[in-house]
């Protein structure tokens, strides 16, 4: 196990000191020269072996390779940036990368030498993806991202593309070859497994792709259907041909192919990883937890099963990340960190626990010899990087601090980055720094903590103390050069003063203010001074500017602190010189000059380095720019100094490090460390002797430690002079703190037994233990802050300072209270008039007032929030309304009957757009164009007589009659034929075309029209009833309000207490009144604006000032309502309300009355009996007349209910007319689609043949470029061994001068062949690597032939010359059996050759069999679906009306009186159903069979016709074989002898005319060119005489046509035009009967032709031979 390097990936600053070159790949200076010493990085990629003892990953612009047993780091660069992605080579020991700029290339390098061996250029545009090496062979595979999508195969040793594929949109995350066959590419990615095979014919490579059908998510596998040819699909015989779903979506392209609905696509596996097997299976790991076997030759795919349904100790196996094969199993690891060991046996495995690390696991992969596994996590991530320096030991003990993010801290040797000592925060840290004074660092975190490290023993740093300063993140952690104050910046802004000694126990002094976001903190601190200056960066992003704040803080400040501060930490800005400026640009890095009286400033939106003045003002100054150099770097940079002040050292996104002179700004050295594809660089630093330059990069994560190669002598001894002043400075503070560390140290050891634990600033315990894994740092629950100490502290002392006065606040303010709640109470006592509200009890005033506009912004947001809830609520009124009311020409509506529950509703209707009336026109214009052609046909075909014609002039005149009788004849058609109901409602259907003759679309479209228009009529008409009705209801509706006036009065009269009837309208009447809203609909207070409320309260004091002069003037009218009742005289209906005075003598006893009272009773009896004969008289009356009343309103509604009634049965018969169209539209839309659906079918075969077509030919010439390529190969190998033959036979001439029994033994030599051992691969090797030797066959084929011929050598010595031969023999012989052994290996080789050129011809001779199947196949589906197509266009669907009763109805409840019905039993009806029935089927049999034998006779008459007219043909041919004409040729071919000299002969004397004939020919052409110029300048002026002839033309017709006006402007009517008229019939007769003359000549020269034939036939010729 080889656990991955740390990974540097966020660098703030970085110090180093000179240490001893150790150079390894050259950069090259400006001025100057420099080299890489080493760089860190971590692996962005999968970790590759180059050899059994080295890896190799890409780290920025390098390739790093560690000796995995010496731990020995090599760095290979990358000329062009980045390195892109790579791969490895095993077998030859090279390694190739790719970089990432704009047309990128390969580059293969040799390992351990690190020389290019090649560099492979494509037609790549942007990037390379995937990189993959053959593990035989001398072939890499590269594939391509965005645009290319391309796979490509190379030749690397030759430097070759042998092939390539491109197929568009594709991504794919792992390629691989497979190691048993090199002809095999597996690609892969989350969606697709796809598997390439590579095939050979000579020296042409092809790829031929595979994709795998992957299984369900649930492991299951989906039976697909055949897209393009299905045959399940249903058949239906009624509504047409069933189609496949990519002609009924319309396609016809190549979507067609692959089209599904999204009800037919299922969610597949998605796989994650892939691995070969040693028998070229695949492995595939997926997402949902799936382990895939697929077969490398048929592609199928087994779902493998787990035997144990619980993973080992609980873990679950969820998604394997990465994986890699071993004998009989696998090893793969996901997201949990657990490696598990899969054992596979058939279609089952097992699962076991094989190791468990830290983190995720990315990559697995095993050694060549399988003897070693890398397993590479993410666990590891390096943040922050820096050095330390012991002291002033320059030259010894050089070192590095690297932090990680998860805290943890490590001390690498600056020479060769070897890590000697680590440590565990277990925080999440930010940055790090290191003093340059002490052997000690700090390290700031997330949480606002910083933690202090002792670094005196660097194998084993300890942690020995923290301080919690603020709640923020800290940001930014630095110490100034002399190592006196360590500044430290958060994210809020703030800026904490520390002292940087521990033996100061790293005391806080104070804090300052700053802005936000501080970008960066510098300081300038020099021996030779007292103070340090400090700067601070901050961006102002609102206004586009860059705020710079300098304090200054004196050394003394440790000691005089608590006067510079106040009560909470801050320090007083007037004490510390703080001073404000702002540059009018943004700049993304400063500096402070070691003058204090300069800024260096990087720009970050224009690309220049400036240097500002710093001026003397108060307040903020704007600075501007004294000297302005181009930096020539792109992107947001990074500025920084030198220890001795001369030097700035300044980088960008672009990479590149640049070392300027501070005076000139002037470049003089110039590195490329990194690439701004890595996103540039984030930090650097440079040592103090300025030998060493550390750069770290943003998004690559690398560290760059670079030395210089050549430096000058100036530069030199301007750093060394500066360092040794430095160092000097510093000797005794150093020596000081690490006397007190060491004490440190001494003292926790000497108090581990009696005190294991110690406590930070906070109060919390430390652990000490210096060989720590991990580092204990228990927090208490609520732990404050610095910052909140100081605040709590200040408050604290407030407290105590102003106890008195706040006791004596509180208790005036419960006096207070007391007085305003007594205020209070008295108050609730008054009235109303004079009580207080209570928020005149309120004190506060401004709280109330708060509170107040509080209520008020919450009011105007409710206000608000309803208001445009109104708003969308009246838009989306609005919307419906103008949908569904506003544009229909007749709004829907219903009409109510009085008395029954009848409801008729009308047709609401929409207008006609100007588009449908256009084409309603046309469609008319051209069914009257149609009838009238039709008609002129009809009249031209017949022959017509002199009569016809004289009543063809009487047929115009009567022509509108006759299109009135056709109107008529057409309509009276029986309605079973139209399909509809339509005549009834008098619509004419006269264009209606026949159901049985639409046949072409543009018929059915023309008939759909016509039937949208008759459905518009018979709506339109029976809206025009409804109206009609409508109209009377409102006329009833009136008449009977106007009764039921009289009604009420006599039932008042009358006292009935009846309530009288009243008919209205209901809102389904009248649908308009519920877009109405009437105020008595509003139950809550109307709300009035402010701009409303003026003109409210002006409304209403106007209607009271007219409601009082209304009551003023009233004086009459209350007068007569109290003398006279409110009338001037009696009414006829006062009597029933008239009431007699009685007398007032009544109350007395009647015998106390007088005569006279007794007289004046009987007058008052007789008046009341008179009184009620006229009540009882005129009551009679009132309900004779109230009945009447009542018995109009009766007979009137009930006649109107009547009438709807009536109504109703016309709308039922309306809508079933609607209907009844409606479904014939629907069954010419159905038809219409089906002939688009068979269209589409039909062009997408055709397109689907022409492409096979294509790939047929392509087919057929690769077959053809095969076989010739075969057959050459053929030759050639005939050849060598023809060859091979010769020399064999021709050996004994070659030797036929010496004796034979030594050309026996030559020829035994001849024969002879050298031996080779194969070398055995150890057991343990061969046990352990499942694949065995991956050399390639081609280095395989090379070094046998080399051991062959080392042989050869061997075998060629003198030593094995037989005795008493002769030298210049053997050296003869020897030269010919080498010749002979080389052309039995060309023989070897061609035959492999020929082999393989065989099997690649065979594989296209099935392609193109295959095609051809292919193509025959869409031949047969063509045919078959033209024969569908033709049979749905004759097959037609009509719609035929039927009586009543004549279907059976299933199933419906049909509401009839059964009053003369007869029960019967079910039984019977259904027996005699089934009678029927059969009876039913039987007839159809027969009838069946009798049409097959009438077609049977049918078909014998014809074939007997067929015979006849065959032996006809016959005779007439044995007739023409006996009247054969034998021509002279014919005589002269048989007895000429040499016939064919005179053939010769003949064409010669021909070829000769042909020769004249062409020269003549050519004299004819030139004649006739120079006849044509002639003709064309006649032509010319011809047309110039033409032009004029036209303007004459244009004046005579001028005056004609103003003569012509003169003419009818007079009135007259010449006779000329009747005799002209008259000529013109006579002369088209004259031409008729001419034409009627012309056909009859013709008949009888017809005649007279067949006459002669007949007789010539009859009396034939003879002709002599």
């Amino acid at each position: 196990r080889c656990p991955p390097p740390p990974r540097p990936s966020l660098f703030q600053a970085l110090h180093c000191l000179p240490s001893s070159s150790h150079p390894a790949t050259a950069v090259a200076f400006a001025c100057v020269e420099g080299v890489v010493t080493w760089v860190q990085g971590f692996p962005s990629q999968n970790v590759h072996f180059v050899n059994n003892d080295t890896i190799c990953y890409p780290s920025g612009n390098y390739v790093i390779f560690i000796n995995i047993e010496t731990k020995k780091k090599t760095v290979l660069q990358c000329i062009n940036g980045i390195v892109g992605v790579m791969a490895t080579n095993i077998p030859y020991e090279v390694v190739a990368f790719s970089d990432r700029k704009l047309k990128p290339l390969i580059y293969i390098y040799n390992f351990p030498a690190l020389t290019r061996r090649i560099k492979l250029k494509g037609n790549i545009l942007l990037d390379y993806t995937l990189l993959s090496f053959s593990y035989c062979g001398t072939y890499l595979a590269s594939y391509s991202s965005l645009p290319e999508f391309e796979l490509t195969l190379w030749n690397w040793e030759s430097n070759t593309v042998l092939c390539r594929k491109s197929q568009p949109g594709v991504d794919v995350s792992q390629m691989s070859f497979n190691p048993m066959n090199w002809h095999q590419l597996c690609l892969s990615s989350s969606s697709i497994v796809s598997v390439w095979t590579i095939e050979k014919c000579n020296e042409e490579h092809y790829l031929k792709s595979k994709s795998v059908k992957l299984p369900l998510e649930d492991g299951t596998f989906f039976n697909e259907t055949d897209v393009l040819f299905p045959t399940s699909l249903p058949k239906d015989l009624i509504y047409g041909p069933v189609l496949p779903l990519s002609a009924i979506a319309g396609l016809v392209d190549e979507e067609a192919e692959t089209f599904r609905p999204k009800d037919d696509i299922y969610p597949l596996l998605h796989p994650t990883m892939h691995c070969w097997t040693p028998t070229s299976d695949l492995y595939v790991g997926c997402e949902e937890g799936h382990l895939l076997m697929i077969n490398g030759e048929t592609l199928a795919v087994t779902v493998l099963q787990k035997q144990e349904e619980n993973l080992p100790d609980g873990a679950e196996l969820m998604s394997p990340i990465t994986m890699v094969y071993q004998k009989n199993g696998l090893l793969a690891s996901g997201v949990d960190g657990i490696v598990y060991s899969f054992t596979i046996k058939e279609s089952s495995y097992q699962i076991e626990n094989f190791l468990q690390v830290e983190g995720p696991v990315e990559n697995l992969t095993f050694s060549p010899s399988y003897k070693t596994l890398l397993i590479q996590t993410d666990t590891v991530c390096i943040s922050s990087l820096y050095d330390r320096s012991e002291g002033q030991s320059m030259l010894y003990n050089d070192s590095l601090l690297t932090l990680t993010r998860s805290g943890e801290v490590c001390i690498w040797w600056l020479e060769d980055c070897t890590c000697v000592g680590k440590m565990y925060l277990n925080t999440t840290a930010t940055t790090l720094a290191c003093s340059p004074s002490t052997l000690s660092a700090a390290v700031g975190t997330v949480d606002g903590y910083v933690y202090f490290l002792d670094i005196v023993n660097v194998e084993s740093p300890r942690l020995i103390q923290k301080a919690f300063l603020s709640a923020s993140s800290v940001q930014h952690i630095i110490y100034d050069q002399c190592g006196t104050y360590l500044l430290v910046g958060t994210v809020e802004g703030n800026i904490f003063i520390i002292n940087a000694n521990p033996s100061s126990s790293f005391e806080i002094i104070g804090f300052t203010e700053a802005c936000k976001d501080i970008v960066q903190i510098s300081t300038v601190s020099l021996p030779e001074t007292d103070i340090v200056e400090v700067l601070v960066l901050s961006p102002l992003p609102e206004t586009g500017r860059t705020r710079i704040e300098i304090f200054t803080l004196p050394k003394i400040l440790t000691k005089v602190y608590t006067s510079l501060t106040d009560e909470r930490g801050r320090l007083k800005d007037e004490l510390i010189h703080k001073f404000l400026y702002e540059i009018e640009h943004v700049v993304s890095s400063a500096v402070l000059d070691f003058q204090s009286n300069k800024i260096y400033g990087y720009c970050s939106q224009v690309p220049y380095i400036c240097s500002y003045p710093i001026p003397d003002h108060a307040g903020i100054c704007i600075l501007k720019p004294c000297q302005k150099v181009q930096s020539r770097q792109y992107g947001p940079g990074i500025i920084s100094m030198s220890s001795h002040g001369l030097w700035l050292l300044t980088a960008a996104k672009c990479g590149f490090l640049c070392v300027r002179d501070t005076y000139t700004l002037e470049t003089f050295a110039r590195c490329r460390s990194h690439s701004h594809q890595g996103h540039g660089i984030q930090s650097m630093t440079i040592s103090m002797d300025g030998q060493n330059v550390l750069v770290n990069g943003k998004g690559d994560g690398t560290l760059v430690y670079l030395k210089w190669k050549r430096l000058g002598a100036n530069f030199a001894n301007e750093n060394i002079e500066h360092c040794q002043k430095l160092v000097t400075a510093l000797v005794s503070t150093m020596q000081t703190e690490t006397e007190y560390l060491s004490s440190l140290v001494h003292a926790d050891v000497e108090s581990d037994a009696e005190h294991p634990a110690e406590t930070d600033l906070s109060g919390n315990k430390l652990n000490y233990d210096s060989s720590q894994e991990e580092l204990a740092t228990p927090l208490s629950k609520k732990e404050l802050s610095w910052m909140d100490q100081k605040s709590q502290e200040a408050i604290k002392n407030e407290v105590t300072l102003f106890s008195n006065i706040r006791k004596e606040i509180k208790t005036r303010i419960k006096e207070l209270t007391k007085t305003i709640t007594k205020m209070m109470e008295d108050n609730e006592e008054l009235n109303n008039i004079a009580k207080l509200g209570q928020h005149e009890f309120s004190l506060d005033l401004d709280e109330l007032e708060r509170l107040h506009d509080e209520s008020e912004e919450e009011v105007a947001k409710i206000r608000k929030d309803a208001e445009m809830y109104n708003l969308a609520k009246s838009y989306l009124t609005e919307i419906i309304k103008e949908e569904c009311w506003n544009s229909m020409a007749v709004k829907g509506r219903a009409l109510k009957s009085f008395h029954i529950p009848c409801v008729v509703e009308n047709f609401p209707m929409r207008p006609r757009t100007n588009e449908e009336l256009e084409e309603l026109q046309k469609v008319l214009q051209q069914k009257k164009i149609e009838a009238e052609c039709l008609k002129l046909r009809q009249e031209i075909v017949e022959v017509q007589s002199a009569i016809t014609s004289v009543k063809k002039h009487h047929e115009e005149d009567d022509e509108e009659d006759e299109d009135e009788e056709k109107i008529a004849k057409d309509t009276n058609l029986p309605n079973y034929l139209l399909g509809s109901l339509s005549p009834e409602f008098g619509v004419d259907t006269s264009l209606l075309s026949s159901q049985l003759e639409l046949h072409s679309r543009e018929e059915k479209v023309n008939q759909i029209i016509l039937l949208k228009d008759i459905i518009h009529k018979v709506k339109t008409a029976f809206n025009a009833e409804f109206d009609t009705a409508f109209k009377q209801k409102e006329f009833e509706i009136t008449r009977v309000k106007e009764r039921n006036v009289r009604i009420e009065e006599i039932i008042a009269d009358l006292q009935l207490g009846e309530k009288v009837w009243q008919p209205v309208f209901e809102d389904c009447e009248k649908p308009e009144r519920t877009l109405v809203v009437t105020d008595d609909e509003i139950s809550i207070q109307r709300y009035h604006t402010l701009w409303k409320k003026p003109k409210s309260e002006l409304t209403l004091a106007h209607e009271m000032e007219q409601w009082h002069q209304a009551r003023a003037s009233d004086a009459r009218l209350r007068g007569l309502m109290d003398m006279m009742g409110g009338v001037l005289e009696v009414k006829k209906e006062d009597i029933l309300r008239m009431v007699i005075p009685q007398p007032a003598f009544m109350i007395k006893p009647d015998t106390l009355w007088t005569e006279e009272e007794r007289r004046h009773f009987r007058d008052y009896e007789k008046k009341v009996k008179e009184l009620n004969e006229e009540r009882d008289k005129y009551r009679k009356s009132l309900e004779a007349e109230l009945k009447k009343l009542q018995n109009s309103i009766q007979e009137s509604t009930q006649n109107f209910d009547d009438y709807l009634k009536r109504l109703l049965e016309r709308r039922v018969k309306a809508e079933m007319v609607v209907n009844q169209e409606e479904l014939k539209i629907n069954n010419l839309i159905f038809s219409l689609l089906l002939d688009e659906e068979l269209n589409s079918r039909e062009r997408f075969l055709n397109n689907y043949l022409v492409k096979k077509q294509e790939e047929k030919s392509q087919t057929s010439e690769a077959v053809q470029k095969a076989k010739e390529e075969v057959d050459l190969s053929k030759e050639q190998h005939d050849n060598l061994l023809a060859e091979d033959k010769i020399l064999d036979r021709s050996f004994r001439k070659e030797f036929s001068e010496i004796p034979s029994h030594q050309v026996d033994v030559l020829y035994k030599l001849f024969k002879r062949r050298p031996r080779f051992h194969k070398q055995k691969t150890p057991t343990d090797v061969g046990n352990m690597v499942p694949f065995g030797d991956h050399t390639g066959a081609g280095k395989l084929n090379k070094d046998n032939f080399a051991q062959l011929m080392k042989g050869m050598d061997d075998l060629d010595n003198i030593n094995n010359m037989p005795d008493g031969l002769d030298p210049n023999v053997w050296e003869h012989f020897c030269t010919t059996r080498r010749a002979k052994v080389e052309n039995e290996y060309k023989v070897k080789q061609k035959s492999a050759s020929l082999l393989e050129m065989t099997a690649f011809l065979r594989k296209r001779v099935d392609d193109d069999e295959t095609v051809q199947h292919e193509i025959e196949r869409v031949f047969h589906e063509l045919l078959r679906l033209q024969e569908e197509k033709a049979r749905f266009q004759i097959n037609l669907t009509i719609q035929i009306l039927l009586k009543q009763g004549q279907v059976e109805l299933e199933n419906f409840q049909l509401i009839l009186e059964y009053s003369d019905a007869i029960l019967i039993n079910k039984n019977i009806i259904e027996d005699l159903n089934s009678i029927i029935r059969t009876q039913g089927q039987k007839k159809v049999a027969s009838m069946m069979e009798s049409k097959e034998v009438h077609k049977g006779i049918y078909q014998i008459e014809w074939e007997h016709k067929k015979m006849e007219m065959e032996m006809e043909d016959l005779n007439q041919k044995a007739w023409d074989i006996q009247m054969l004409f034998f021509s002279r040729d014919r005589q002269k071919f048989l007895n000429e002898p040499n016939y064919e000299s005179l053939i010769t002969l003949e064409i010669g004397i021909m070829e000769q005319t042909i020769a004249v004939l062409d020269k003549t020919h050519k004299k004819n052409v030139e004649n006739c060119k120079k006849l044509l110029k002639k003709l064309g300048k006649f032509s010319s002026q011809k047309d110039a005489a033409n032009y004029s002839l036209s303007c004459n033309l244009r004046e005579e017709l001028v005056a004609v046509s103003e003569r012509k006006d003169i003419c009818n402007s007079i009135g007259s009517k010449l006779t000329c035009e009747k005799i002209a008229k008259n000529r013109y019939e006579n002369t088209m007769q004259q031409q008729k009967l001419t034409n009627i003359s012309k056909q009859q000549a013709e008949q009888i020269s017809i005649l007279q032709a067949e006459v002669e034939r007949l007789r010539m036939k009859a009396f034939p010729a003879l002709v002599p031979m």
